[in-house]
């Protein structure tokens, strides 16, 4: 092995190690994460909190949607569910927009599948968004709707995505048809209202039946593209395993906010890139203020060679 190539070696292998030492060191705080807002708590028996048994996804296949509700679209027209119904199918998401974690992991997995399924929103299906916070407004409404348009890089598409608001007595009528069960949580001593929900995408058909769901927050785009092929014929699909992701940041039982672990932990990978980015530079410009020693071993293996 040539003297260049042990020295590269040489000042590659600190770095990995380094690397090595660092993940080792994170890996616990992301298993702290993922337990924290998983179907556990941080510090807490394998049983979730109990405030979890009245929450979950109950799949209502086949299950007529009450169309005749009515919510405020992302224009602030009043508009009956019925309106995005009757010729082509829908996906709908239940979620509330100023949801801190979940629900955004939830719409980020479905506009990333949708990039690679070759229908589009408005003419082939409708994308319908409810959130079940009847505090929230239009304007967030449409916001939402303009960040996760851009995300999905389909401009032309906006007639088919809808982000809508309603009343409590509508949200309720909906998430009870469709068996979206969950909790709403006010921080004691604040106006803070927070809600501990599952996660998951419901497929409907034309007419307004419950064809599919797909739970959690990841969505594979050939399960979306046929399970919108089989609803738009009106079939209604099979069950699939309820493995849940839940949304759930305040735990009454200590009086903390949970929240707090996860910004903990992104300090902590912040600091690790930082730490692991500054020695790579310092390594890189040791090489590049020393180039001398390489240009020495190529003219050397140049004399032998010529010698």
């Amino acid at each position: 092995m040539s003297r260049a190539k042990q020295n590269t070696n040489s000042t590659k292998r600190p770095a990995l190690i380094l690397a090595a030492m660092l993940f080792s060191l994170a890996a616990p705080l992301v298993s702290a994460q993922v337990s924290s807002y998983g179907d556990k708590q941080v510090g807490s028996s394998d049983r979730p909190p109990s405030i979890l048994n009245d929450v979950g996804i109950d799949q209502h296949l086949n299950t007529q949607l009450p169309l005749n509700l009515t919510f405020i679209d992302d224009s602030g027209r009043v508009v009956p569910l019925s309106s995005y119904f009757g010729k082509i199918p829908a996906i709908l998401a239940l979620v509330y927009y100023r949801c801190p974690m979940l629900c955004s992991e939830e719409m980020n997995g479905l506009t990333s599948a949708l990039e690679m399924v070759r229908y589009r929103p408005g003419k082939d299906f409708n994308i319908i968004v409810v959130s079940i916070d009847p505090s929230e407004t239009t304007d967030l409404a449409a916001a939402q709707k303009r960040t996760y348009l851009k995300r999905y890089g389909y401009p032309e598409t906006a007639n088919g995505w809808h982000f809508m608001t309603g009343t409590q007595a509508n949200i309720d009528a909906l998430t009870k048809a469709v068996g979206f069960r969950y909790v709403k949580l006010k921080l004691p001593g604040t106006n803070i209202t927070q809600f501990a929900h599952a996660s998951s995408i419901q497929i409907v058909t034309p007419e307004g039946k419950l064809a599919q769901y797909y739970m959690g927050v990841e969505y594979s785009p050939k399960d979306l593209l046929l399970g919108l092929d089989e609803a738009s014929s009106n079939r209604i699909g099979s069950p699939v395993d309820n493995i849940l992701t839940y949304c759930y940041h305040y735990n009454p039982a200590t009086n903390t906010h949970d929240l707090i672990i996860a910004r903990v932990i992104q300090l902590g990978g912040l600091l690790t890139l930082l730490l692991l980015g500054g020695f790579m530079f310092v390594m890189f410009r040791r090489d590049f203020k020393h180039p001398h020693d390489k240009r020495g071993v190529t003219q050397g293996t140049a004399t032998k060679v010529n010698g």
